[in-house]
């Protein structure tokens, strides 16, 4: 644990400050502390995510119905259907579930829009604290709540939570080996599938939703116990191997001679460094805005009205379907690094706007004769979400000198925010005006 102490003085006291290299540990301590790093940033990517998720898993519940005086909540985990529209063949909320989307993403936004132009003056641990607490909080409000309102501000509390986390621990990568992104994204998938399942197999079970949300009041607490207790110091970077090959054959997306620096000296960068390391960066994060626009405006626009009466599972319960297996689709790919490197991820952006524009097709045409062909695009969607992903933070991982690496995956991460909430703003219109067809 003194060397877990030890980073955090460092990393807290000033990010721009250099420390004197410690000496480099006997080669089982190195092994053991590359492994308690893998975990600890397995365990802070799932921890992180996983208030988020559930809250999206919810969205449609959290919509259906006002709490009554005899029920635990407002939402209903029983498996009747209850139709809220009737003139309508979607069975439509009267508030699209994108409303749950913008509460869980905007506060994100307004985080990681800031986040490249003062945050790194804060020190980790106190933005981890916060990043905790608010997730509890969204767990609790949620679970205790009478109205919608009232979900809606626990909804923001989890996406304060997951925002300010993800700038956090995706900065936190650049004072580790490049290897513990790939654990991050695959921690990050985990918390899609663990949370959509867990929300789906308790409620699935007989619990209410007030005792699966309190149920979960236990990841916040894993979070801060993986920050502060499993972490090891930091030591100076030297990826080695197949990773220094890679990147060496390969253009820096920003030529600088300026000489370089350690690791975490993002906070030294003037405004116009920092604004042409975030043009060069725009070959990434441009995809991965429009992969994360269209899967989103397919989660939150169309999964409610992918609504169908010829099977036994209810609305609420197609929705929750839809959720967890795009989720297992995110986690497969998120996790697939090691075997497959995807350098254009501008083909994965292609795929996800064909996917987008195939299922509005059918919520307008209604062509698919079942439900099991949407599940499979819908893992198929899950699979390219991923992979845009980890891909994407992998390349820039390789592709940015040391002194420019934290600020870039502080910037690189308002894609996906940028992306969800730009679908959440379209998905809202889109909903009503096909509610209310006949």
């Amino acid at each position: 644990m003194g060397g877990c102490a030890g980073s955090r003085r460092r990393l807290s006291d000033s990010e721009g400050e250099e420390t004197v290299p410690e000496p480099r540990l006997p080669l089982l301590d190195h092994q053991g502390a590359h492994w308690k790093n893998a975990v600890g940033f397995w365990l802070l990517g799932l921890c992180n995510n996983f208030s988020y998720v559930v809250m999206l898993s919810a969205a449609h519940d959290i919509l259906s119905h006002e709490r009554t005086s005899g029920n635990q909540s407002h939402v209903d985990p029983g498996p009747a259907p209850i139709p809220h529209n009737s003139s309508s063949r979607f069975d439509c909320n009267s508030v699209s579930t994108a409303a749950v989307l913008l509460a869980d993403i905007l506060p994100t936004l307004v985080i990681k829009l800031l986040a490249p132009l003062g945050l790194h003056l804060l020190p980790y641990s106190p933005r981890v604290l916060v990043s905790g607490i608010c997730a509890a909080g969204s767990f609790v409000l949620v679970a205790f709540s009478h109205s919608v309102g009232t979900s809606l501000c626990g909804v923001v509390l989890a996406s304060i939570s997951s925002g300010l986390g993800e700038v956090t621990f995706l900065s936190l990568t650049a004072f580790y080996p490049r290897a513990v992104i790939s654990w991050w994204s695959s921690g990050t998938g985990g918390a899609g599938l663990l949370g959509a399942l867990s929300y789906l197999g308790l409620t699935q079970a007989g619990l209410s939703p007030q005792q699966t949300l309190l149920s979960m009041l236990g990841i916040p607490a894993l979070l801060l116990a993986s920050y502060f207790l499993l972490l090891t110091s930091p030591e100076a970077q030297d990826p080695g191997g197949e990773e220094e090959a890679e990147s060496s054959a390969r253009q820096p997306l920003i030529r600088t001679e300026a000489p370089e620096l350690k690791p975490g000296s993002s906070s030294s960068l003037s405004l116009r460094e920092r604004w042409t390391v975030f043009k060069g960066l725009l070959w990434y994060i441009v995809p991965l805005v429009v992969v994360y626009f269209a899967e989103y405006f397919i989660n939150q626009g169309l999964f409610e009205l992918l609504f169908f009466r010829n099977t036994s599972l209810s609305h609420a319960q197609q929705y929750r379907w839809y959720q967890m297996l795009y989720q297992a689709g995110v986690f497969a790919s998120r996790s697939s690094l090691r075997c497959c490197h995807i350098r254009f991820t501008w083909a994965l952006a292609l795929l996800q706007c064909l996917n987008l524009a195939f299922l509005l097709a059918d919520v307008w045409f209604g062509f698919l004769p079942s439900i099991y062909f949407v599940f499979l695009i819908i893992l198929y969607e899950g699979l390219l979400g991923g992979a845009a992903y980890v891909n994407t933070f992998h390349n820039i991982a390789l592709e940015t000198s040391d002194e420019h690496r934290e600020f870039a995956m502080a910037a690189t991460c308002i894609s996906d925010t940028l992306g969800i909430s730009l679908s959440g703003l379209l998905a809202l219109p889109l909903h009503d005006f096909l509610c209310q067809l006949s």
